[in-house]
């Protein structure tokens, strides 16, 4: 399936749509791939390991998989460096996207922390300020949380979209498509939906070609496989 047309191809579906299927068949032809796994095995969600033991059990024994979950920010550096003989197969964008929001909501809560732990509780002026004002509340207003993770999504999109032009080796990346869903009801998930697709239409304009799975049937969306 595999052809000299493309460099770089968007693979996008919704769950089960078997986009990642499709996406193994592009570079079935290549002798060896790195396979760029993005999700966290997790102890406590056995069901989710079941899922990345399958996809394991489904790939050729000449790929070789490289795990970026625990420290996400290394794929931008990953594609960027990359050797042109190369062939890469990231698997998937939303599991990068959760990973990136779940460590810097880590991030941030230890900075609060840490702000929190700085007050000196013998203070009584500022703990009246604390208790009164709320100047020295650690959690930060709305619009500086709306903010901060504006920069972020545009952090995640850029610098992913520019690595990805910036990729030498013949690469495939899937993603889950988000735009068919309802608005989410919680602001995590709102977040999360924001940032993955605003990093989806970095990565569609970054790509030779992309394709939309339904059912297992590639709809072609930009160029031709």
């Amino acid at each position: 399936m595999s052809s000299g047309s493309w460099r770089r191809a968007l693979v996008l579906g919704g769950t089960r749509s078997g986009k990642s299927e499709l996406a193994e068949g592009l570079l079935a032809a290549e002798p060896t791939v790195r396979y760029v796994a993005t999700g966290r095995r997790s102890a406590t969600d056995p069901e989710w390991t079941r899922r990345i033991d399958a996809h394991r059990a489904r790939r050729p024994a000449t790929w070789r998989t490289e795990e970026v979950g625990d420290d996400p920010w290394r794929l931008p550096a990953l594609l960027a460096g990359a050797d042109p003989n190369d062939a890469i197969l990231v698997d998937d964008i939303g599991t990068w996207v959760g990973a990136v929001l779940t460590a810097n909501h880590r991030t941030d809560s230890a900075d609060a922390t840490d702000a929190a732990s700085s007050v000196d509780a013998t203070d009584s002026d500022a703990a009246g300020s604390a208790d009164v004002t709320g100047s020295a509340d650690v959690t930060g207003s709305a619009d500086a949380t709306g903010s901060a993770r504006d920069l972020l999504v545009r952090r995640m999109s850029d610098e992913l979209g520019a690595a990805v032009r910036a990729c030498p080796a013949r690469l495939v990346l899937v993603s889950p498509e988000v735009g068919l869903a309802p608005v989410p009801l919680t602001p995590v998930g709102r977040a999360f939906v924001d940032a993955l697709g605003a990093t989806n239409l970095a990565l569609a304009a970054a790509c030779d070609t992309a394709v939309l799975v339904v059912a297992g049937l590639p709809v072609p969306l930009k160029g031709t496989l």
